[in-house]
């Protein structure tokens, strides 16, 4: 159930909004941003692209938002005011209030944070119950997901950060346990979360329900065209100064346009490159990224657990990345990759998609249209890898290279080379 609240951020994205909203029209123009963020999704069937104007409007906000100074309280509890997305418009709450227990909501990828259960919680609580789940949401226990708990009612819901750039150790159960901040939560299925709308058609479910765990389109709501790619690492960001597998922008920028555009927080956003200008006040977003900004930076880049991969191969395979295998040209240590590498610090040095053998799809919906070197960080935690998520294993990345580039590496420099890899 969660993982439809996290996906169904981007619903709200009324995005395709290239107006900025006229304050004294605060009342109608929240009609008809409702309205249409209801159909938006229609453009998959009708092909035609349609404008989802924003107003500037107060929604239903956060019972208690983060304070703009402290950036772990903004990632792990703002919704920047969200709920006007995923209770005015999605009605979530209501489907979490009546169908959504605690097993369905670790089926589609939710976790519960074990530091916030009262003792015995689990063991005294009915987990295919409903009621459990707003239990676990008045105690701020689902991690991404806020809500607003009068009695056992559910009053309102929205999503934060970690909803999709958390998960938990799994310490006391499969999906239960500590906080691991910044880890990409590749069992997340935000489309099917999405789904559970009882504001959106059979069709729009469909689309959303073909995603999978782990992927999610930040685009889809703009242009209509069914493309996810991987939920991102939020870790090992120190020094790697631009965001995105396009590097649209500089951290603060992909920060801000998820908050509003994908999240449906209440803030501004605006970039001519892509024809989106969004106006929202109060802006609940951006006096926040700051803060935001230097708790991402804060995040380590996980080590791999002991005895998870072979370090005398792992030695050789060092070797091979930087000569024969030719990784290092692109995956430029300390942090693998050269986006910073050109002549100006604040334009990020991208390649085209055929350079990197890469489909051109999502590149072409993005500011850039090309790709950004990804840093390699942590990649023993989170397979499939490309932005698309089409190289299901270390073998498969490494296989691709060697035929675009022409390598020749041989099958045991190849596994030397997926020890490496594992290492970092």
């Amino acid at each position: 159930m969660f993982s439809r609240i996290e996906e169904g951020l981007r619903i709200q994205s009324v995005v395709n909004s290239k107006k900025n909203l006229d304050n004294k029209s605060k009342t109608e123009g929240h009609r008809v941003f409702r309205l249409r963020a209801l159909h938006f999704a229609i453009v998959l069937l009708a092909t035609v692209s349609i404008a989802l104007p924003l107003s500037s409007r107060s929604g239903t906000q956060s019972a208690a938002p983060a304070q703009a100074g402290n950036g772990k309280e903004i990632f792990r509890f703002d919704t920047f005011g969200d709920e006007q997305l995923w209770t005015d418009t999605l009605r979530l709450h209501e489907v979490i209030q009546s169908s959504v227990s605690p097993v369905t909501a670790l089926a589609v990828g939710l976790k519960v944070d074990s530091a916030a259960l009262p003792p015995n919680f689990l063991a005294t609580h009915d987990l295919n119950s409903p009621a459990t789940t707003v239990e676990l949401i008045k105690l701020n226990a689902v991690v991404g997901l806020v809500g607003s708990v009068k009695g056992t009612q559910l009053k309102s819901v929205g999503i934060t950060c970690a909803i999709c750039h958390s998960t938990v150790d799994n310490a006391v159960a499969a999906g239960v346990g500590n906080r691991l901040d910044g880890w990409p939560n590749r069992d997340l299925n935000p489309g099917a979360i999405i789904a559970l709308s009882p504001a959106l058609t059979s069709a729009q479910k469909a689309v959303y329900n073909s995603w999978g765990p782990g992927r999610f389109d930040p685009r889809f709501n703009v242009d209509g065209i069914n493309g996810p790619v991987l939920i991102p690492p939020a870790f090992g960001l120190k020094g790697v100064g631009f965001e995105t597998y396009t590097g649209d922008g500089p951290i603060s920028y992909w920060n801000n346009y998820v908050a509003v555009l994908e999240m449906g927080g209440h803030g501004s956003f605006s970039d001519p490159r892509i024809g989106i200008s969004i106006t929202q006040e109060p802006d609940l977003v951006t006096p926040k990224l700051p803060a935001l900004l230097q708790y991402q930076l804060s995040l380590a880049t996980p080590r791999p657990p002991a005895g998870t991969f072979d370090q005398m191969a792992a030695k050789r395979g060092e070797a091979l990345f930087k000569t024969k295998a030719r990784c290092a040209s692109c995956h430029i240590p300390p942090t693998f990759t050269d986006v910073l590498s050109g002549p100006d610090p604040n334009v990020p040095f991208l390649h085209d998609p055929a350079e990197v053998g890469t489909d051109p799809l999502s590149a072409q919906r993005r500011a850039t249209k090309q790709y950004r070197t990804t840093p390699l960080r942590a990649l023993w935690q989170h397979p499939p890898y490309f932005h698309d998520g089409s190289a299901p294993d270390l073998i498969a990345v490494i296989n691709h290279y060697d035929v675009l580039f022409n390598l020749g590496l041989t099958p045991k420099q190849k596994q030397d080379l997926v020890e490496y890899l594992k290492s970092l």
